[in-house]
């Protein structure tokens, strides 16, 4: 399990929600450019004999979503995975399982972005190689956007980001339901999950509910209705 974070403004005793708390404080700073002065090389020898990251987030591949940078973290503060289309897979859920219930990961972050090539592929049925096994993941995303009835192509931007958000939401049902280990800590509340989208135009992630959020909102509605 982890042990003390020796980054120090991350408690060693860190919740679910206080962790979503740092990654959008993060990303305000980083939006308006009030980097945290960091020693990363001072980081390095901190973490030299042991990594207690207080996250795992599964981004996209794409050039521009580098989770470190878009949060505003150091060396040491979350695990990264990234695949195109941030899908997930048996790898994918194996990471996510180590992250939390190895490492001591509090939140799971599925992090998608906008104007998204692999979402692009996918809307345009792109046959390429192992691509196409990948991009066969998104399509449920592609089906359940109905809204548009008129080019649903990747050139139509609009489109693309609809499917994208949706495509965040099905990963994030993929990983409770693909994951046994994950959906016992998630019922626990040790973890927490939350789907999230990064503008490329902006810098701004937008944060939805997240999972143990939902649950309790649903079950606060359940008791006022009884």
């Amino acid at each position: 399990m982890a042990g003390i974070h020796k980054i120090e403004y991350i408690p060693q005793d860190i919740t679910p929600s206080a962790a979503i708390k740092l990654l959008k404080d993060g990303n305000y700073r980083f939006v308006n450019n009030l980097k945290m002065n960091r020693d990363l090389l001072e980081q390095v020898n901190f973490t030299k004999d042991g990594q207690w990251p207080f996250a795992a987030i599964l981004s996209c591949m794409d050039s521009r979503t580098s989770a470190e940078l878009i949060f505003d973290l150091g060396l040491g503060d979350i695990f990264s995975i990234r695949i195109a289309g941030n899908v997930t897979s048996e790898n994918v859920l194996g990471s996510l399982e180590f992250a939390t219930a190895v490492a001591g990961s509090k939140l799971i972050v599925v992090l998608g972005h906008t104007n998204c090539g692999a979402i692009k592929g996918a809307c345009d049925n792109v046959e390429l190689g192992n691509l196409s096994k990948l991009l066969k993941h998104i399509k449920p995303a592609v089906e359940q956007e109905t809204a548009t009835k008129e080019n649903r192509t990747g050139k139509n931007t609009e489109f693309v980001n609809e499917v994208a958000k949706l495509n965040v939401l099905h990963t994030v049902k993929e990983i409770i339901a693909g994951s046994e280990i994950i959906a016992d800590l998630l019922q626990k509340g040790t973890i927490d999950i939350v789907p999230a989208m990064y503008d490329i135009a902006t810098g701004e992630v937008s944060f939805y509910d997240s999972v143990n959020g939902v649950k309790a909102l649903q079950q606060a509605n359940s008791i006022a209705a009884t």
